[in-house]
């Protein structure tokens, strides 16, 4: 449900937690992102669901009921900004939180991208570009993303996916359209634009559930992820590279609350080494992309632990 409050009272709550919390803060109590609290639901140009509504009341141990005018159904259309929009909205699933859910933000915080592009065609005619993006090595993942990653976005968002390939780079990404697969995003915490100056991490709501968490980490590993065997040695490692440090800091902490052991954090990468380490990770977090898997098939893990 979405609660309509009398106007100026949602600006008003929403300032009152704020003296409490800094945005950051509020943000990731919320589980939605800065933007779209800072600029969306403060200047009342969202409605407030009736969770954060909730939550936001308990932060301050008040009681707004008095000023609900109504409340209506999540499907409701948008308010303010929405009304003018002359084009037409796709509608698609909106999928409640899951191990897949969680799995496919892992793969977006890894390759993904979420982008909107806005534009004016005339003075009252807003329009714009709203999608997603997850790219990868059309010599390597073809298989993981025509054959697991576009299946598991048709499957959480009842949406199409388009396939394009790059033959003189040898790449290839998906892609999907739609302003309603945009915004929840945002609200599930990934922000459109670019995710190193964003700061993009792994949310609340994943972490606070490990099987989320480790669906998440599985798809960070798909992505982000290799394996190998070092040179000379009958060892292993599984590497975590990225260049978000508060990325990596998240899977870091996340991959030792499963009681996986691994490296510091060293330049951009997250090591894994030893055996025992190794079939832990892959008992508990594992790997969908078949390039990875492959190679794992072939290691030899039942020898003594190094």
């Amino acid at each position: 449900m979405r609660i309509l409050l009398k106007k100026g009272k949602q600006l008003e709550l929403i300032n009152l937690v704020k003296e409490k919390f800094t945005w950051p803060k509020l943000s990731e109590n919320l589980n939605i992102s800065e933007n779209y609290l800072r600029n969306e639901l403060r200047k009342e140009q969202r409605l407030l669901s009736e969770k954060i509504y909730s939550e936001l009341c308990m932060l301050v141990n008040k009681n707004f009921d008095k000023f609900i005018i109504r409340e209506l159904d999540d499907n409701w259309g948008k308010i303010k900004g929405g009304k003018i929009s002359k084009g037409k909205t796709k509608e698609i699933t909106i999928p409640k939180n899951s191990e897949k859910l969680a799995e496919f933000y892992g793969v977006m915080l890894g390759d993904g991208n979420s982008h909107r592009t806005k534009y004016y065609k005339s003075r009252d005619n807003k329009r714009g570009v709203y999608a997603i993006r997850i790219v990868g090595d059309s010599r390597f993942d073809r298989n993981y993303l025509l054959n697991y990653v576009k299946l598991l976005i048709e499957s959480l968002f009842n949406i199409k996916v388009k396939v394009k390939f790059y033959t003189n780079k040898n790449a290839m990404h998906l892609e999907s359209y739609g302003v309603k697969l945009v915004e929840f995003l945002e609200i599930k915490g990934f922000k459109p634009g670019n995710k190193i100056k964003n700061k993009l991490r792994i949310p609340n709501w994943i972490k606070s559930n490990k099987n989320y968490l480790k669906a998440c980490l599985r798809g960070l590993y798909d992505t982000d992820g290799s394996v190998y065997k070092l040179t000379g040695q009958n060892s292993h490692q599984i590497c975590f590279t990225n260049f978000n440090q508060g990325l990596l800091q998240d899977v870091r902490d996340c991959l030792l609350l499963l009681k996986v052991n691994c490296s510091r954090i060293s330049n951009n990468d997250i090591y894994i080494t030893k055996k025992s380490e190794l079939r832990k990770f892959l008992k508990l977090i594992g790997f969908s992309n078949d390039k990875h898997f492959k190679k794992v098939k072939m290691w030899d893990l039942d020898s003594p632990v190094v």
